[in-house]
C-alpha cells in the first residue's frame, strides 16, 4: 500500500471516528491515535493532516456540493464511511494539489477506499458523485 493510500485511509478513519461522534470527540487527538495505530510505518503523516484539517476547513462547502450532487440523497442518510470518502474526495478535487494529486487519480482513490471500508454499492455511489462534480468542474 502507497504512503499516501495509507494516508487517505488513516484520514477517512478519523473523520468517520470523528463524525459518527457527531463531531463532538476531540478530532486532533483521534488523528493521533489512528496514526500510531494504523501507520506505525507512515514516516511522513503531512498529508493525513492535510486531508483531515482541508476537510474541516471547507466542512460546509463540501457538504453543500454533496447535498447538490446527490440530491436524492439527504447528508445524513449517506451511510458515515461514504459521506467521508466523499469529503476527503471532494476536497482533493476541488481544494487540494492538482500536481500532486490529479483530479482522476483523485476519484479513484476514492473509489478505492469505498470498495475497502464501504459497502457493496459504495463504489459506484462514490464514483457517481465525484465524476458528476468531476464533470461539472470541466464546464466551468
Amino acid at each position: 500500500m502507497s504512503s499516501r493510500h495509507l494516508a487517505r485511509s488513516i484520514a477517512m478513519q478519523s473523520l468517520y471516528e470523528w463524525d459518527f461522534s457527531e463531531q463532538k470527540k476531540d478530532l486532533e487527538k483521534i488523528v493521533e491515535h489512528n496514526i500510531k495505530e494504523f501507520g506505525p510505518g507512515l514516516e511522513d503523516t503531512s498529508f493525513v493532516w492535510e486531508l483531515v484539517m482541508g476537510v474541516v476547513k471547507h466542512l460546509k462547502e463540501i457538504d453543500e456540493l454533496i447535498t447538490k450532487t446527490a440530491h436524492q440523497w439527504p447528508l445524513n442518510q449517506i451511510a458515515i464511511v461514504d459521506r467521508n470518502i466523499l469529503r476527503i474526495g471532494i476536497y482533493e478535487l476541488l481544494f487540494g494539489d492538482k500536481k500532486a494529486v490529479p483530479p482522476k487519480v483523485a476519484i479513484n482513490e476514492a473509489i478505492e477506499l469505498g470498495k475497502s471500508f464501504g459497502g457493496e454499492k459504495s463504489g459506484k455511489f462514490i464514483n457517481g458523485v465525484l465524476g458528476a462534480i468531476y464533470r461539472e468542474m470541466q464546464n466551468l
